[in-house]
């Protein structure tokens, strides 16, 4: 068994761990950056994944030296993304493993930097799939005053599950998502793109290629049917 303590709770990341939206980030984002004659490449995405639009606009801007400000850049990109997000498939694994989660009555909630608006939009389509979870945290919800990296948005997942969070098994795809995760005290599984550097999120408990490659039985979990 990977991790001693007891899990009881689950909290999962939305976008590339969950949803398949990072493909229309990287395609926004690099429409944009045409104009300026400059390339979003692996090196800029893997900072800005798993943060807030504000906090990853900024990295952004910052590192292209581009000569808009964040928010100019935000606010573009967020109007073309809203046309994608309704569009967002589930990645492969996410629907068995949360419904497994469900048969097993194990409570799960979804932490996700996507301010309400753009969750709303991504999980358009996807109601019935929504009912699996008790609840969920988005990135502009007023009790969370600090954005991944920081551990609030799990340390408040975990409160309105009723949780320990000691007790809490994480699913991350961000470097960012990785730190919150083990700074809340939890546990985490790292489920990152294969163009992420594997050192950013060593420290997870465990690293999968897929949510498909999960093992229940290594946390202490009934195994699956």
């Amino acid at each position: 068994m990977i991790q001693k303590q007891e899990i009881t709770h689950i909290i999962f990341d939305l976008d590339g761990l969950l949803l398949d939206t990072e493909p229309f980030y990287t395609l926004v984002t690099q429409d944009i950056l045409d104009r300026y004659g400059k390339v979003f490449d692996w090196s800029v995405k893997s900072k800005m994944m798993g943060k807030q639009g504000r906090d990853s606009c900024k990295i952004l801007v910052e590192a292209l030296d581009l000569p808009i400000s964040a928010q100019e850049f935000l606010k573009e990109r967020e109007k073309k993304l809203e046309a994608l997000f309704p569009k967002a498939p589930l990645m492969p694994g996410s629907e068995q493993l949360t419904r497994y989660f469900f048969r097993h009555k194990i409570p799960q909630a979804i932490a996700t930097s996507s301010s309400s608006h753009s969750f709303k939009l991504k999980i358009q389509h996807h109601q019935d799939w929504l009912t699996l979870f008790n609840c969920y945290v988005t990135g502009d919800d007023p009790a969370v005053q600090n954005g991944k990296p920081a551990p609030d948005i799990f340390l408040l997942a975990a409160k309105r599950l009723k949780a320990e969070p000691s007790f809490c098994l994480v699913f991350e795809d961000s470097p960012a998502g990785v730190t919150a995760a083990k700074a809340a005290g939890m546990a985490v599984i790292a489920v990152p793109d294969p163009n992420i550097n594997p050192e950013a999120v060593k420290a997870a408990d465990q690293t999968l290629n897929s949510l498909a490659e999960f093992d229940p039985i290594l946390w202490g979990l009934p195994p699956f049917e």
